[in-house]
């Protein structure tokens, strides 16, 4: 009897330590599966290969719950840029709708023709630039704390109307060097319709992304 009340005893030892045993090894998979959800699961690749965990901001730095503290701190200043560069080029469009039109219309004899088109050229260079600008700040800012909703968010559609307004105005800067010097004159309407779509289509990923 003794010997059945001894070996009961062990297993119920063995149980309890075998139960610790299963009880730490699961905090430290929870510690471990913490560390790695310091990063969102599913980043830009711009993201992943500046501020991933080899990314070439990291400086071969591990990722900790501070570095992240830190990241978030960056990724705000940078998003408040993008938004004031956004605008910036916002005002451009609306420069170059104000513009545009106006250079369609004029003739070469025209004595504003030059002025329009210095004007014109000046605007294009700008919005260009503040766009490129508009764009890296998104690109290259530090990724979320956490992966976005896979449904229809306004952070999505924001992003779905920059893939349109890109497109927009890749396609707009290039109609415009095809018509340089009033070559094609054929591709106006096409141009127009470019401009227009890069305008609405940026607008509208503006308003958007404040209704959030």
């Amino acid at each position: 009897m003794k010997k059945l009340y001894l070996f009961i005893l062990t297993i119920l030892i063995s149980a309890i330590s075998y139960s610790q045993t299963d009880s730490l090894l699961n905090s430290l998979q929870a510690a471990n599966s913490s560390q790695q959800e310091l990063l969102p699961k599913k980043m830009l690749f711009t993201q992943r290969w500046a501020w991933g965990e080899h990314g070439f901001l990291r400086g071969g730095k591990p990722i900790t719950p501070e570095v992240r503290m830190d990241d978030m701190k960056i990724r705000r200043k940078m998003l408040i840029a993008h938004q004031i560069f956004g605008v910036a080029t916002l005002a451009g469009f609306i420069g170059q709708a104000i513009v545009g039109p106006k250079l369609y219309n004029a003739q070469k004899t025209d004595a504003d023709y030059h002025s329009l088109k210095q004007t014109h050229d000046i605007l294009t260079f700008t919005v260009n630039t503040t766009y490129s600008l508009t764009a890296l700040m998104a690109l290259f800012a530090p990724p979320p704390m956490v992966s976005r909703d896979k449904g229809l968010s306004a952070i999505r559609l924001h992003k779905w109307l920059a893939v349109v307004h890109l497109t927009g105005l890749i396609a707009t800067n290039i109609l415009g060097g095809l018509m340089e010097d009033g070559k094609n004159p054929q591709l106006k309407p096409y141009h127009r319709a470019a401009a227009y779509t890069t305008f609405a289509s940026f607008a509208t990923a503006m308003i958007v992304i404040k209704l959030k």
